[in-house]
């Protein structure tokens, strides 16, 4: 339909077919010619979709898009080509304007949200640029749309022609990046428009004195780079392509490409120094894998380039390699060549005022300048002080600077002369979450804005600092003062002088921010709340399980890593399995269950590699314990508020990928007594103020304590949502000293039950292991009330996509150990007797079969036999796939891997914990999901009436 309405004004789409089978999918690819691109219909981020360059591979994919998608798009392939993108907004009197142009730094065939974006587009020549704005306003009215949305175009960068690759008639990602890009508030203009108001009688909220009704103009380049988190997945292929895999984004602004792009690259990953940094392990790459790097791309592109270019790579053969336009490519080639003259130049004292000017008006850093000139970042910065060489505040205004403007959008550039502003508030500053990634997402971005409303609140004033375009906190008018800068010493040093602030919260951005506080506060930073030394007693491993040992709180028995030999002593004493725990990390990074020597010596040093500069300890790992979280705030060391929240699933799973239930169910009064003593005893011995979260194992009644972090954890705004009590405001007040008046929550009171379930995305992420494991691998979550854990549970699992096996009513089970077998048993007979039909692998069915259950059994997938396992999954014959993993190993490629994995790739729903999948059959036994939904509607529509 699309394509036939663009043909009636002249305009086309890329040669494609729909096809609705594997065989119409077939004959579009023989008369389109291969290769091609396959595009699932009606799917978010290029789910469902590939290139293939032949039949077999087309048939694959075509099979597992039909598992998300009744249609497919049959596209010629256009890879090469270039990528741009217009945002548009038009009235209902068919004013049109655009907003916003984007090129991809990648070339087609990279999905827009993995590839590098640049804002405005610099490649495009006159012609070209206005050619494709004329389409984009052409076919927006064309379609008639109200509102906002964006047009894609693919452009041969050897000619002027192009074709539309799609138009979303929405809000999309791409939107976001261009209201931040702009300081063009598109969702506020978009929702007047909705409601009839004409662009004209919108005011332009920057200046306060245009109308909406003009196209933003900008005197700096914006750079957008994805964030992977791909590493943290066992056999997932790093590739990238068609479908997107990046879980975040962040937006570099400055006046020079070179700049832009230098502190995107430092926002997305801040052991980076710049573009010139990459990890070692490649310069052991000969030239032949550098070229395959480069010609096959995946999330390392940048750093492949990068390396490239060290190696005297030219700029055609890169981009005869990459497709990636030589003037992108020539500019990375200046900061190349900058490297080499500052580490050629041998002493930093040598280096003259204009040379490190020039270096920082690259975008270069002061530990990037160190690590050329073999000096610590502090020297650098000392330096370049004392030349009166620093950044300058530039105000994002949308009209260049020729309007005067009351923004309080704000960067800092080398590439300047003078403020834009004054600095007389001595505001208090905000760290931010920075870029989302697996372990930090809008849970802190909820703290940060939390925080910013309080201080507003009390009439304080309030600095934001954070770089990640996708958030909240990064709207201008959610703050006093917004920096879209890095979360850096450097940057959060340079604008805690500049602006004279009078302290610095660090508390309630994740651990970017808490990262920080030691540094900063050397360097004679105030930080508000808990104090950097009792930040870093909690986050140092080995200094936190000794400060238990003194306060006589029990641990897991633990071993500071010295040598690989004292590990593996301590492991054959305590017994395996134990837990690798490396300090100052998030999500889990790099902390692993090893089950036997050689797991140790493999997570080890993955440990110490990710956290070379602290302590990596081992601690026994408790089988078959209950995991309890206590979310607190406290004031002085001593607790304002708290809630304790229980895992469905036992230790061993990280916090962010298990089902919470708050208020806890199951523990016993005497349990909760216990946590509290224990929890008061720590607030005070760490001097507490702030939020905190501590995390306890329970087994047989007796509590053990895992960690402590000293910041608002995860669970936060679930926490302050379920008791209708914000833990944030509470925290914020007591780190700036304002009047308290905490309300408690009366655990026992509650007459509901709230749950928390994570969603994931290994539909994506080719070849991962969908098992869950210490290391986080969640990329989202819900919550859902309930007047029980099962009605809770029941809605929480159906809000996350889940689909109730009530098709086929076909369930395969894999149980895994006999524990698992015998914890399941009570289960299978409640499945069989609500008329589910039960298939077994044959170890599972047997056992099964012998207690009396009606089970039938499909075989694994290396027996060779039939009925396969695979084939029911493939084929659409189950409905549900339960398969619990033998051990806690990630290296075995097991038959149960390849079961999980199929069942991910046809987007079967899967459990793969043992404690989640009897909650599950438990509360489709207990709750009528009909009735239900009914009762909440019903609930709806009184709630609607003010009843």
């Amino acid at each position: 339909i699309f394509a036939q309405k663009l043909a009636e004004i002249g305009e086309h789409v890329c040669p494609s077919s729909t096809a609705t089978t594997v065989e119409e999918a077939l004959d579009a690819a023989e008369t389109l010619g291969y290769p091609v691109l396959v595009r699932a219909a009606f799917a978010l981020g290029g789910l469902g979709s590939g290139f293939a360059s032949n039949p077999e591979e087309l048939q694959a994919l075509v099979h597992r898009s039909f598992a998300t998608s009744p249609q497919v798009i049959v596209d010629k392939s256009l890879q090469g080509w270039k990528e741009v993108e217009y945002e548009v907004v038009r009235d209902c009197r068919n004013n049109c304007v655009t907003i916003c142009n984007m090129e991809n730094f990648d070339p087609l065939g990279i999905h827009t949200g993995d590839s590098v974006v640049v804002a405005p587009s610099q490649t495009l020549s006159n012609r070209e640029y206005y050619m494709l704005r004329t389409v984009s306003i052409k076919v927006v009215r064309h379609f008639g749309v109200i509102g906002e949305c964006n047009v894609q175009f693919a452009l041969n960068p050897k000619s002027n022609e192009y074709c539309i690759i799609e138009m979303n008639a929405r809000l999309s990602r791409s939107s976001a990046l261009a209201s931040k890009a702009t300081g063009y508030p598109l969702a506020y203009v978009a929702a007047k428009l909705a409601l009839g108001i004409h662009l004209p009688e919108i005011r332009n909220s920057v200046t306060k004195k245009t109308t909406a009704c003009f196209e933003p103009s900008m005197d700096y380049v914006v750079v957008k780079f994805p964030r992977w988190d791909m590493r943290k997945f066992s056999r997932v292929s790093a590739s990238i392509g068609s479908s997107m895999k990046s879980v975040g984004e962040v937006m570099g602004i400055g006046r020079k490409f070179e700049e832009a792009f230098q502190k995107a690259i430092r926002m997305v990953d801040d052991s980076i120094d710049g573009f010139g940094d990459f990890p070692p392990h490649f310069n052991a790459l000969n030239d032949q894998e550098l070229t395959d790097l480069l010609s096959h791309p995946d999330d390392r592109r940048c750093f492949a380039i990068s390396c490239a270019m060290k190696r005297g790579f030219s700029v055609d053969r890169i981009n005869s390699l990459t497709k990636i336009d030589k003037w992108f490519l020539c500019k990375l080639r200046n900061i190349i060549i900058s490297e080499k003259m500052l580490s050629e130049s041998g002493n930093l004292n040598t280096l003259s005022r204009d040379v490190i000017l020039y270096t920082k008006r690259l975008g270069f850093s002061d530990r990037q300048i160190g690590r050329l000139t073999k000096r610590d970042e502090m020297e650098v910065r000392r330096l370049r002080q004392k030349m009166n060489i620093v950044p300058f505040v530039k105000q994002i205004d949308t009209l260049a600077a020729e309007f005067p403007c009351e923004t309080n959008y704000l960067y800092m550039t080398y590439n300047g002369s003078a403020h834009d502003l004054t600095f007389e508030d001595h505001g208090i500053m905000v760290l931010g979450c920075g870029a989302y990634r697996i372990g930090s997402s809008c849970e802190f971005d909820w703290s940060a804005v939390s925080t910013n409303k309080t201080l507003r609140d009390l009439h304080m004033k309030s600095i934001m600092v954070n770089f990640n375009p996708e958030t909240v906190s990064t709207d201008y008018d959610e703050c006093d003062r917004l920096y879209f800068e890095e979360l850096s010493f450097e940057r959060v040093l340079d604008i805690y002088e500049t602006e004279q602030s009078s302290g610095v919260i660090v508390s309630v951005g994740g651990q970017i921010p808490n990262n920080l506080a030691v540094p900063l506060n050397t360097a004679g930073v105030k930080i508000l709340g808990t104090q950097p030394k009792d930040i870093n007693n909690a986050e140092d491993r080995f200094l936190f399980s000794s400060l238990l040992d003194r306060l006589e709180i029990d641990q897991p028995q633990w071993l500071e890593l010295t040598t690989l030999k004292s590990a593996h002593q301590f492991a054959d004493t305590v017994g395996y399995p134990v837990l690798v725990r490396p300090s100052y990390v998030l999500s889990g990074a790099a902390m692993n269950v090893a089950s036997d020597p050689e797991d140790l010596t493999d997570y080890l040093e993955q440990a110490t590699e990710l956290s070379s500069e602290f302590p990596v300890v081992i601690s026994k790992f408790i089988l078959g314990a209950k995991e309890i979280e206590l979310d607190a705030v406290a004031k002085d060391g001593i607790i304002l508020n708290y809630a304790i929240s229980e895992h469905v699933e036992n230790a061993g799973v990280h916090s962010g990928d298990a089902t919470l239930i708050l208020p806890a169910q199951n523990l016993y009064v005497e349990t909760i007594k216990r946590l509290k003593r224990i929890s008061n005893k720590i607030a005070k011995a760490l001097s507490i103020t702030g939020p905190f979260n501590i995390q306890f194992l329970s087994k047989d009644n007796d509590i053990k304590v895992i960690e402590c972090n000293l910041r608002a954890s995860r669970s936060f705004p679930f926490v302050s949502k379920t008791f209708n009590t914000n833990f944030i405001e509470l925290a914020t007040k007591a780190m700036v000293n304002a009047p308290l008046r905490p309300h408690k929550i009366d655990l026992y009171e509650t007459d509901h039950v709230c749950i928390k379930t994570p969603m994931f995305s290994f539909t994506r992420l080719q070849g991962a292991d969908p098992v869950l494991r210490v290391e986080m691998a969640s990329t989202g979550e819900v919550a859902c009330f309930g007047i029980d854990i099962y009605e809770a549970f029941i809605k929480s699992l159906i809000c996350t996509g889940f689909r109730l096996p009530d098709r086929t009513r076909n369930i395969l089970i894999s149980a895994g150990p006999i524990e698992s077998k015998v914890e399941f048993l009570r289960c299978a007979r409640i499945l069989c007797k609500r008329g589910y039909h039960l298939f077994g692998t044959p170890g599972t069915a047997k056992f099964f079969s012998d207690s009396g259950v009606d089970i039938k059994v499909l075989f694994k997938p290396d027996s060779g036999k039939e009925p396969s396992v695979l084939e029911y999954i493939s084929n659409g014959k189950l409905d549900l796939v339960i398969n619990i993993p033998d051990n806690l190993s990630r290296r075995e490629l097991t038959n149960g891997y390849r079961i999980r994995r199929t069942a991910v790739d046809y987007s079967v729903p899967l459990f793969t914990n043992i404690k989640s999948a009897v909650l599950f059959v438990h509360s489709i036994d207990r709750v009528d999901v009909k009735s239900m939904v009914v009762r909440s509607w019903n609930e709806y529509k009184l709630m609607s009436r003010g009843i």
